[in-house]
């Protein structure tokens, strides 16, 4: 089997880790996917049977990865990496994505979804002000 894309946006906040979190936390309140109400996905990554139901298929989704490393960070594990300023601007000049922009990128090739096991984050913007996160990334199966 090969890992299969995803996207997702989620709210935007400045800390993006604290944004990451929330997108979570609202993923995991939609489905549960079996683990039982209530659980925080920290309380998830700790349970094997999360992390063997995550490594063998997945959820297409921000619950897939446990944590944010910083851009610049090594890719040696199932993280999501936000996009460095220089990556960015390699597909939108201004520095300044919209929704439309991201999508488009995704499409044409112009922006690569990672290996398998990893995410990608990038601040979408709304008339020039940050409104959204765009999220993607490949499942690990």
């Amino acid at each position: 089997m090969g890992g299969n894309g995803w996207t997702q946006t989620g709210p935007y906040r400045r800390d993006l880790t604290a944004a990451f979190r929330q997108a979570q936390m609202e993923e995991l309140a939609q489905d549960d996917h079996g683990f039982g109400a209530g659980r925080t996905i920290e309380a998830l990554w700790l349970d094997p049977e999360w992390q063997e139901y995550i490594f063998t298929g997945g959820t297409g989704t921000v619950l897939d990865l446990p944590m944010v490393i910083e851009p610049t960070d090594p890719e040696d594990g199932p993280f999501m990496r936000p996009l460095t300023e220089e990556e960015v601007r390699a597909w939108a000049p201004d520095g300044r994505p919209t929704y439309a922009d991201w999508d488009e990128a995704l499409h044409s090739d112009r922006l690569d979804f990672p290996g398998r096991a990893q995410g990608r984050c990038t601040v979408l913007y709304t008339d020039g002000e940050p409104t959204h996160i765009g999220y993607w990334g490949v499942t690990a199966d």
